[in-house]
C-alpha cells in the first residue's frame, strides 16, 4: 500500500466510497454514511476527511455537533476492507481529535469528547475498543404485538372513570411538551441534554415535520384539594405518554395481513417512583397494542419502559427488531 494522502470531504466522494465500501456492516454504519458531508462551521459543526490511496478514495472520517446532546461529539470512521489493520482508521480518529480541539479552542464546539454507534460483534465495534471507547448505552428497536398485556381497569370500570385517565392530546400541547422534555431529559443523563426548552421539545419530538399525528396520554386520577366528598375539578397530572409517528394499518387488498406496526415514543412523569411508573407504561402500553402492534425505541436507561418490555421479550411477546446497537465514548 502506497502513503495515503488526506484532504477534505468533495462532491462525488460518497458514490467513490460506497463503490468501494460496499454494503454498510450495520444500520448503525449506514445512517452514519449519510453524515458524510462537507465542512460546516454552524447547524452543526462539521469536519469530514478523506484518505485517498494513489488518488483514489478509501477511508473517511467525520466529526459533528448536535444541539440535542452538547456533552459529546459524534464521530465516525469507515476504512475499506483491503485497507484495515494499517494503522488507517486511528490515523483518521487522531486527525477526528485534533478537529475537534481546534474548533474548541476557536468557539465552534463545546468539548472534544467523542461518541459513535456501533453493533456488537462488527468490525466497528472491535475498532471502537480498541481506541479507548467504553459502552455508554445500549439501544434496540422492540416491536410490541397486539393483545399481549391485559387491558388495564380504571376504578370501578365505568366510561366516565375510563375518559378521566385516558386522552387524547394534541401534539401541540403545552402540558404535553413539558413532559416529553423532562422525560427525554432524565432517560439521558448519561448523554447529558441540558434543559431543554419547549421550543426544542416541539421541534425534535412533536412537530409535523416529525412525523408525530397524535398522543394518548395517562393521567392520574383526578383529585379535589377539599377532600374527598368534594368533585374534583382539575384533570389529574399525565403520568404517561405515547406520541405516534406513524399510523399502524391493516395491508390494502390483504384483509388478513398482519397491520403495520407504528412507532411510537412512550414515556413517563420522571418524578414518579419506580413501581408507579412501571404500572402506568405497563396500563398505556396495554392500551395502545389492544388491537395493532407497536414499534419502541428502547434504552436501557428507561428503566420503567425496559421493566414491562424485557419480560415480553423473553416470552416472544415483543421482538427485537433488527441489530441492537452500542453508543459508544469517552
Amino acid at each position: 500500500m502506497a502513503e495515503l494522502s488526506f484532504r477534505p470531504w468533495r462532491d462525488g466522494d460518497d458514490l467513490a466510497l460506497r463503490e468501494i465500501w460496499g454494503d454498510a456492516e450495520s444500520a448503525a454504519a449506514g445512517a452514519f454514511r449519510a453524515a458524510l458531508a462537507p465542512e460546516s462551521d454552524r447547524g452543526p459543526w462539521r469536519r469530514t476527511i478523506v484518505a485517498e490511496d494513489q488518488g483514489i478514495p478509501v477511508a473517511a472520517a467525520v466529526v459533528y455537533s448536535t444541539t440535542l446532546h452538547p456533552a459529546r461529539l459524534w464521530a465516525y470512521v469507515e476504512v475499506a476492507t483491503d485497507h484495515r489493520r494499517a494503522g488507517v482508521g486511528a490515523t483518521l480518529l487522531t486527525m477526528l481529535r485534533a478537529e475537534a480541539a481546534a474548533a474548541v479552542a476557536s468557539g465552534l464546539a463545546g468539548t472534544t469528547a467523542l461518541r459513535t454507534k456501533v453493533a456488537p460483534g462488527t468490525s466497528g465495534a472491535g475498532f471502537a475498543s480498541a481506541m479507548g471507547l467504553a459502552v455508554l448505552q445500549r439501544n434496540r428497536v422492540v416491536e410490541v404485538g397486539p393483545g399481549a398485556l391485559k387491558l388495564p381497569v380504571f376504578g370501578s370500570g365505568t366510561e366516565e372513570e375510563a375518559t378521566a385517565r385516558v386522552q387524547d392530546l394534541a401534539t401541540g400541547s403545552v402540558e404535553l411538551t413539558d413532559i416529553v422534555g423532562r422525560y427525554y431529559e432524565a432517560v439521558n443523563q448519561w448523554d447529558p441534554t441540558g434543559t431543554l426548552s419547549p421550543g426544542t421539545v416541539q421541534r425534535m419530538f412533536l412537530d409535523d415535520l416529525t412525523g408525530a399525528h397524535g398522543a394518548l396520554v395517562l393521567r392520574a386520577e383526578p383529585a379535589s384539594a377539599f377532600g374527598s366528598d368534594v368533585q374534583p375539578s382539575r384533570k389529574g397530572r399525565i403520568e404517561a405518554f405515547a406520541v405516534s409517528y406513524s399510523q399502524g394499518h391493516v395491508v390494502p387488498g390483504e384483509p388478513d395481513a398482519p397491520a403495520q406496526a407504528s412507532e411510537v415514543f412512550l414515556g413517563v412523569e420522571p418524578s414518579l417512583g419506580h413501581d408507579a411508573a412501571v404500572q402506568a407504561v405497563y396500563d398505556l402500553l396495554a392500551l395502545i397494542t389492544h388491537q395493532y402492534p407497536v414499534l419502541l425505541e428502547l434504552d436501557d436507561s428507561m428503566e420503567a419502559l425496559a421493566a414491562v418490555v424485557n419480560p415480553m421479550i423473553e416470552v416472544g411477546a415483543a421482538k427485537v427488531r433488527g441489530d441492537e446497537t452500542f453508543v459508544v465514548g469517552e
